[in-house]
């Protein structure tokens, strides 16, 4: 997903019973297993904010489960610890970009290529910022892993086993020895974005009090049973319709996540196995040796463990001059300031270029109390870049950015 929801604090609501805290001694062992398995800690403070105790009942034609109420639900999808599987996920990306998912500018972001590039997964993973891709993923513990995207006659893999990790294209022969980056800390790979797990964890720790959460029946997933969890904005504000997670009925490993936007069609981001097995997979899926004559490349730098998982957060915001939020929950706008003498592009052509011709093809001029800004939309984000050096960006509609615009102290 090009832009992750604002991550919110869990709050106790007026009159809860104080048995639903995440304080507990029950939300205390769900706690340690999150931390164990990479499922981040916020998960458990879903447990004691709305989630409504609506019965999971079996949908006609669908599996007949045991019922479990959407504070179970989680609970169980928080204690998921199957380390274990191999299996292959189909991801599908709308964000109603057609430059983006129809390669009209050269393929821009989307899955064609020309077959040059290199084997290194931070620009190659980004392909599946759009179009749809079938990925293998194998695991067998958390020091080995591989992940594969499947091309037409082609495969690209990232594959680790302990100290040990590589990305390889099979369509130009091109390999990169990794880095393998190691904190206690860590709650992700930056190598496993898009999945099933991946996409419900994100969900999860944007619930807040702004959120409902309820279960909706049963489904089959990859041959397997599972129940349907629900997570929807309460705000009208935000272009979100619902996050749909199917959760295994006996692991509790989440097989499909899809997020929906309020403009309705498919979903902008899906993510599902179309089949997956909970055994370990064979240790020859996880070892790699260069087929002969591949070109080999040493880590242009090597990344400290702690900004393995992302940006530097602090020199984004050195580099645009600070930020503030506007707003709350679901229709959070994060205002970033650009750099002194940068004002003034908003009512500029972009000019010539790719570039240039996609953001003139995307963006709409507006007017405020902020004088002219160009809007970016997408299914999922509006960007709003003002005349007077301001950056507006959220997942919420058009009229809720400009508001925020318009409102700025």
């Amino acid at each position: 997903m090009a832009t992750e929801v604002a991550r919110m604090t869990a709050q106790p609501e007026d009159g809860q019973r104080e048995s639903n805290r995440p304080e507990d001694t029950p939300y205390r062992a769900a706690r340690r297993k999150a931390a164990r398995y990479a499922v981040p800690a916020a998960v458990v403070g879903v447990t004691a904010l709305t989630v409504g105790l609506v019965p999971a009942l079996a949908d006609s034609g669908d599996p007949d489960l045991p019922e479990l109420t959407a504070h179970q639900l989680v609970a169980k999808l928080a204690g998921a610890h199957e380390e274990h599987f191999s299996g292959t996920v189909r991801v599908s990306t709308d964000l109603g970009l057609p430059g983006l998912d129809s390669g009209a500018f050269g393929g821009l972001g989307g899955p064609a290529r020309s077959g040059g590039g290199d084997a290194d997964p931070q620009s190659r993973l980004t392909e599946l910022a759009s179009g749809t891709h079938t990925l293998r993923l194998a695991a067998d513990g958390p020091e080995r892993q591989r992940l594969s995207i499947l091309e037409d006659a082609a495969e690209y893999s990232v594959i680790r086993d302990g100290a040990r990790a590589w990305a390889y294209d099979s369509a130009n022969d091109k390999a990169v020895r990794l880095d393998v980056p190691v904190s206690e800390h860590a709650e992700r790979s930056p190598y496993t974005a898009l999945t099933p797990q991946e996409l419900a964890d994100r969900a999860l720790e944007a619930v807040d009090a702004h959120t409902t959460v309820r279960v909706d029946g049963t489904a089959r997933v990859a041959g397997r049973d599972a129940y349907q969890l629900v997570i929807e904005p309460k705000q009208s504000g935000s272009t979100v319709k619902a996050v749909r997670i199917l959760v295994d009925a006996r692991t509790g490993t989440p097989l499909r996540a899809a997020l929906t936007a309020r403009d309705g069609g498919k979903p902008v981001v899906e993510a599902g196995f179309t089949k997956v097995s909970f055994t370990a997979p064979a240790a020859k899926t996880f070892s790699f040796t260069p087929p002969k004559g591949t070109e080999v490349t040493e880590p242009k730098k090597e990344v400290p463990a702690d900004r393995a998982a992302g940006p530097d957060a602090g020199a984004l915001k050195d580099l645009l001059g600070g930020s503030r939020t506007y707003g709350e929950g679901w229709t959070t706008v994060a205002r970033l300031d650009l750099p002194a003498g940068a004002g003034g592009i908003a009512s500029q052509k972009a000019g010539g270029g790719q570039a240039g011709q996609l953001v003139d093809s995307l963006a709409k001029e507006v007017k405020g109390s902020f004088g002219t800004g160009r809007l970016f939309s997408t299914r999922l984000v509006n960007v709003l870049l003002t005349d007077d050096g301001h950056v507006y960006a959220g997942a919420v509609t058009k009229d809720t950015l400009v508001k925020a615009a318009e409102s700025r102290k």
